[in-house]
């Protein structure tokens, strides 16, 4: 069995109070608007980037965690 070596990034959830930390995270990494950010945060769960290298999967897991997301590597 080989280990595939992307992963799809899913955004499950956010911590109360911790909406907008999260759009601010979100906006630059879809590269979105306010009004979209918003909309994609409110719309959860939701893939924010499929089939990435897993470094830069980890590395956008790291941000949205810290910006108060549930995120899960898949």
């Amino acid at each position: 069995v080989t280990e595939s070596t992307t992963s799809t990034v899913m955004l499950i959830s956010f911590a109360d109070g911790k909406k907008i930390p999260l759009i601010k995270a979100v906006r630059p990494i879809l590269d979105l608007g306010l009004l979209e950010a918003k909309n994609f945060v409110e719309d959860l769960p939701k893939v924010v980037k499929e089939d990435i290298e897993k470094e830069e999967a980890e590395k956008l897991k790291k941000i949205l965690e810290e910006a108060g997301g549930t995120v899960e590597l898949k």
